[in-house]
């Protein structure tokens, strides 16, 4: 049998092995002088006025919902088709998720389900750029506009993702981001948020530290004093140095890790386009895709098998592969407090009974993508009605 294919596998080199030890050997490894720079460097990139590092993609969304005062009561309008986080950090200020459907083909947040949801208690929206494929922002930003809606980009799978030719991290009120050990660029955990407004970033920035008015490297190195006030009760959300100097290496080879994806995309959708049992994902015309997932849908009306049987003979030939996601609604917590059932998001339903992730990273070879390619059309052949 050949060797097990994980789902992913990291790419780090020894430039961040290089970056982390200067760290080590520099005496100072919490939060400090390359956390700065990672900040820097990450808001030139996505073209935003400010970047604060954080220890989570759920922390940079929690502060960017503290930032715009959501408060208990407080309504958020949130894709069903997400991660646990996306939907969690609303809670925290016992404000309400309200959970929208899906588009059929992206799995974005669907923007004709928006208007209905809203009600006088809304106080944002989150869009998720599912996969890497940038949500439809305008409509979104009119509604939000029209509304006096915040909104809040949820772009743990996008970077580096464009829309209209501007980078995902500059456009809205506030844009998190992930670098958990399988993004597109990682820090091991970590995470960052970016806006183009000053009194948010200080906030977020003070926040994420306890509310304190002063940080650890401020207070104890030869610049900085001893003194410090709490101006708020605030959380442990900082980055350290140490996953700093491992987003600086990783985010100079952000666009050759990109382009790596790009590809091994391209030989997916020449390998596949020719499988009606199979919807291949999109890229719209006007955005730059990320290609953080490469999520397949199955036409289960040509199989024999259901979805979760192809995962197990796919796993069964030793291809790792996934589900993004589970929907929100399905899951006990929210399909209780929010009396939700699954014909409320018929989309999301009947996507996820087909959806299934297949390996996409840099470190993959052509080889490998081809191997995946060959299994899968195996697999199809020996099952299709």
């Amino acid at each position: 049998m050949k060797e097990f294919l994980p789902f992913h596998r990291s790419d780090v080199g020894e430039e961040e092995v290089s970056e982390v030890v200067e760290v080590l050997r520099s005496g100072w490894l919490t939060t400090g002088p390359k956390v700065r720079e990672f900040e820097r460097e990450f808001a030139a990139m996505v073209g935003a006025e400010h970047a604060v590092a954080v220890n989570s993609c759920t922390a940079a969304l929690h502060l960017a919902l503290e930032a715009a005062g959501v408060s208990e009561g407080d309504e958020v309008l949130v894709p069903t088709m997400t991660f646990a986080a996306t939907a969690e950090v609303v809670t925290y200020f016992k404000a309400r998720p309200v959970l929208i459907d899906c588009m059929p083909d992206t799995l974005n947040l669907n923007t004709d389900c928006i208007q209905q949801a809203i009600t006088d208690k809304t106080k944002a929206i989150i869009p998720v750029h599912f996969a890497g494929h940038p949500c439809d922002l305008k409509p979104i930003h009119t509604i939000a506009q029209n509304h006096n809606l915040y909104v809040i980009e949820d772009a743990a799978h996008a970077l580096p993702a464009r829309y209209h030719g501007k980078m995902i991290g500059g456009i809205s009120d506030a844009t998190c981001f992930s670098f958990y050990a399988t993004k597109n660029i990682t820090t091991g955990e970590g995470g960052m948020v970016t806006t183009n407004n000053a009194e948010w970033a200080a906030r977020m920035r003070m926040m994420s530290l306890h509310g304190l008015s002063r940080d650890a490297w401020n207070r104890y190195s030869a610049q900085g004093s001893w003194y410090y006030e709490i101006l708020s009760p605030g959380f442990k959300y900082n980055l350290t140095d140490i996953a700093a100097a491992l987003g600086l290496a990783q985010l100079k080879k952000c666009e050759r890790f990109w382009k790596g994806r790009e590809h091994y995309t391209t030989l997916y959708q020449e390998g596949f386009h020719d499988l009606p049992e199979i919807m291949c994902p999109p890229a719209a015309s006007h955005v730059q895709h990320a290609w953080h997932l490469y999520v397949i849908q199955l036409n289960l009306d040509r199989l024999q098998i259901g979805r979760d049987e192809f995962i197990r003979q796919l796993q069964q030939a030793g291809i790792g592969c996934s589900v993004h996601f589970i929907p929100l609604h399905l899951h006990p917590y929210h399909r209780d407090r929010g009396g939700y059932r699954p014909e409320d998001f018929p989309v999301a339903s009947r996507a996820f009974e087909r959806i299934v992730s297949l390996p996409l990273y840099s470190k993959m070879t052509e080889g490998e993508v081809n191997r995946v390619i060959e299994t899968v059309r195996e697999l199809i052949k020996r099952n299709r009605r």
